[in-house]
């Protein structure tokens, strides 16, 4: 495994104006979705209190949204504060509308030093506008920290080059307030505590009336399988399922049986066999789930990005050379149409 070592710092004097303190304070983005908090946000909590400081927890949202998630955060293990704003333009998360509350909130003076989220689709796209409005650094992707309180400078780890090298990135105690976004992956999720008591304070809403992007509609894929990005059985398949419909007969009734979440490699969704949403790899969801089936998938190092922190991998290939073989815990070399449906009947029975 290479590593590489690198060096954030502001690049101009505006970031001197904040006040540099040696002692973390983490401002958490709690997400949340359909009445629930994010998986991901519970585990970079447990990232943002390996910097041995407070926790301030953010929820932002709709009116009919926020009270809900509230009391759900209030719950959670680890947080001394929340903080939370409702608004209807808050509803579906726009960056451009968001930002400007914690751009806001981070102004001179903030006592945060290190703003933290789930590497989510909503915080790559709010969390970076943030840190460019406030001419701050971020890090994206972590898969670990360390923060030295003497110094005020904190290190952070992050898989590049599709996983095959690690960088190490130290964000010295110049930048005032360090960005960074958390690989679920690789931290677990904090547990609730139901004697928690974190102090909740609420926080007047930022109007935006001249925002360059409105939300039009939401188009969810619905499923009554397990969420992919959190599922603890993965059932994933390649382009050796010729089409969507044998990828469909194929898979299903095997993730049925285990009560697995279906994935697919990028090959497979670029040929049409499944919708983007089930896409892992480098260009698509991380996975870590307690079993992970690879079946028709040779194992390009894009998708091995994607799961090759998966506990178990058992992996289904008729070609015995194929890469995937090299990362799997178990490995079958059959042909997929004979083998899946048999150890579908073995495990019905």
């Amino acid at each position: 495994m290479l590593r590489s070592i690198a060096v954030v710092a502001p690049t101009r004097t505006f970031a001197r104006a904040y006040a540099t303190a040696t002692s973390p304070h983490a401002l958490l983005l709690i997400e949340h979705r359909n009445g629930a908090v994010e998986s991901g946000s519970l585990s970079a909590l447990t990232a943002a209190q390996q910097l041995g400081g407070p926790v301030t927890g953010i929820v932002v949202g709709g009116p009919d949204e926020v009270p809900g998630i509230l009391e759900k955060a209030k719950k959670l293990k680890g947080l001394t504060s929340i903080l939370h704003s409702a608004s209807p333009q808050y509803a579906f998360s726009v960056p451009e509308i968001v930002s400007p509350l914690l751009e806001k909130l981070l102004g001179s003076g903030t006592p945060y030093t290190h703003v933290v989220s789930s590497h989510s689709s909503a915080a790559k796209a709010l969390l970076p506008r943030v840190a460019a409005k406030l001419d701050v650094p971020a890090v994206s992707d972590i898969t670990g920290l360390e923060h030295d309180a003497s110094s005020g400078s904190t290190t952070f780890t992050r898989p590049i080059y599709a996983g095959n090298a690690i960088a190490t990135v130290r964000a010295p105690s110049t930048v005032p307030v360090k960005f960074f976004t958390v690989r679920s992956t690789a931290f677990s999720a904090a547990p609730e505590d139901e004697s928690a008591s974190p102090e909740v304070k609420a926080l007047e809403p930022v109007q935006v009336t001249d925002s360059p992007t409105e939300h039009i509609s939401t188009e969810l894929t619905k499923s009554d399988r397990p969420e992919l990005g959190t599922a603890k059985r993965v059932v994933s398949g390649g382009r050796a399922l010729k089409n969507a419909e044998t990828f469909k007969k194929t898979l299903d009734p095997l993730a049925d049986v285990l009560g697995a979440a279906v994935g697919a490699s990028r090959a497979a969704v670029d040929a049409g066999y499944a919708d983007n949403s089930l896409q892992v790899g480098q260009t698509g969801k991380v996975v870590a789930p307690e079993l992970y089936m690879a079946i028709g998938i040779s194992g390009a190092i894009q998708h091995l990005a994607g799961m090759k922190d998966s506990k178990m991998i058992v992996a289904i290939n008729k070609d015995a050379d194929a890469p995937i073989f090299q990362v799997a815990d178990v490995g079958l070399v059959a042909d997929l149409f004979d083998a899946v449906p048999e150890l579908t009947e073995k495990l019905k029975n």
